[in-house]
């Protein structure tokens, strides 16, 4: 697996098919994060296997910026820090269109008119659908579904 073509090309395990991709990542006010992901939703399925609208996100952090000249604020001396800032993560086939049309829609509905934004190759782990329904580590096979509400 030393091999540095490996990610232009992926490899395949007996189960899992490990697919050339780009991650993609924005942050973004957390009140913010489910209308920017809908409207990649709109112009990217964002599928993973029989699923679709599949992404990350890593609750708040702490943002740190200094407006300079030019900014819509003005310049400022101090360093702001803003709470509540999610990181939204989620993969993209390797379309130059389509992540295109991924950061045009993050930029329309961002609330800052200089979003973060990055994009990573990576390798995704596709499954080849084998029949392991009687494997007993499946969420499915143990106590219960995680969307299910404690009572």
């Amino acid at each position: 697996m030393t091999n540095p073509s490996i990610l232009r090309t992926g490899f395949d395990t007996r189960p899992i098919e490990m697919q050339p991709m780009w991650a993609l990542m924005f942050q973004a006010p957390s009140e913010d994060v489910d209308r920017i992901f809908d409207a990649v939703t709109q112009v990217a399925p964002l599928t993973q296997g029989k699923t679709d609208r599949n992404g990350y996100r890593a609750p708040g952090g702490l943002e740190y910026y200094r407006p300079r000249e030019g900014t819509p604020t003005g310049a400022e001396d101090d360093t702001r820090h803003r709470p509540g800032v999610d990181e939204m993560r989620f993969f993209l086939p390797r379309d130059p269109a389509m992540l295109t049309a991924v950061i045009e829609a993050i930029y329309a509905v961002h609330s800052y008119y200089e979003p973060v934004i990055t994009v990573t190759d990576v390798l995704r782990s596709q499954c080849k659908g084998l029949d392991d329904s009687d494997n007993p580590h499946r969420w499915w096979n143990r106590d219960g579904d995680w969307k299910t509400s404690p009572t």
